[in-house]
């Protein structure tokens, strides 16, 4: 009966391009002395592991410090000419590690810093185990667009050390973002009052509740 499981677990993987592995999670270094303060801000999605809830392109991030000392998390995206945002809230959840924090849109969602200069670069990994099995994401995230190449060979040296497979990073779309007054300039935020929720898992119910335990960014 395991056998069936995760070959019914697998296949479903390969159906939807995420990535399920067997075995535990990966417990990969964090940032260390992370500092919330510094990394508010927008950042763009250079390269990711498979994410089924994300469809568009030019994905980005911006957070934000609340009065309570969480922190607001908006996601966006183009998506057909369309533009999808969530808003969430992030929280550390231990205050001697302060890289490692929960993203909550509908559950939380782990979100582990595991490196940043906070000026260009970010590196973060989210992981959950699922029984006899984990799922598993990753971004690579700048302040930009583009990230230099020799930044980018780094971060996925760090990710590889860490036991994550890195060939099945993707590269994520960031071009025509900002052409003819589009979706983002800059580090504008979309209007409040002019959103849409982004429509990540419609097939089946085990898809959304995926969906809703590890939609982050």
């Amino acid at each position: 009966p395991k056998r069936v499981l995760l070959a019914l677990l697998t296949a479903a993987a390969a159906a939807h391009a995420q990535s399920f592995h067997p075995g535990r999670c990966p417990q990969p270094s964090v940032q260390e002395d992370f500092d919330v303060t510094k990394y508010m801000g927008t950042w763009y999605e250079i390269e990711k592991l498979p994410a089924v809830f994300e469809r568009g392109k030019c994905n980005q991030a911006t957070y934000s410090l609340r009065p309570d000392g969480t922190v607001k998390v908006l996601n966006a995206e183009l998506s057909n000419g369309k533009r999808n945002t969530i808003q969430g809230v992030a929280k550390v959840k231990d205050s001697s590690k302060p890289a490692i924090l929960g993203v909550s849109f509908f559950k939380d969602g782990p979100y582990w810093v595991l490196s940043t200069d906070y000026r260009s670069y970010s590196l973060v990994y989210s992981c959950t185990d699922y029984f006899l099995f984990h799922v598993d994401f990753a971004w690579i995230l700048a302040r930009t667009r583009v990230l230099t190449e020799d930044v980018m060979s780094r971060l996925r040296d760090t990710l590889s050390s860490a036991g994550v497979d890195v060939n099945r990073l993707a590269a994520s779309n960031q071009t025509g973002c900002d052409a003819g007054g589009g979706m983002f300039v800059g580090d504008t935020r979309l209007p409040d009052g002019d959103v849409t929720l982004i429509q990540c898992c419609t097939s089946t119910s085990e898809h959304v509740q995926h969906c809703i335990n590890v939609i982050l960014l």
